[in-house]
């Protein structure tokens, strides 16, 4: 990531920041290394997930849903 990626996302978060203060809501950021789309979210089994596997199969529950979805759904419910 270049110095302009990084000054672009500083604003994004500044912004949201302040958005989420304004509006009373609580703001919770991932660690960037958290493998989201890594574990399971349906039984959090955590397996490695090649790039191009576009289909979450979990080995230990047999749960299988669409990779981002699944990864959105342990962001969601993530607590740091």
């Amino acid at each position: 990531m270049g110095v302009g990626a990084d000054c672009g996302f500083y604003e994004f978060k500044r912004q949201l920041t302040y958005k989420c203060e304004w509006y009373g809501s609580k703001l919770v950021i991932a660690d960037r290394f958290y493998p989201s789309s890594q574990i399971c979210s349906n039984c959090g089994h955590q397996q490695k997930m090649p790039l191009n596997l576009r289909t979450y199969e979990c080995s230990q529950c047999g749960f299988e849903t669409d990779r981002d979805f699944n990864a959105a759904v342990n962001l969601k419910n993530y607590v740091n």
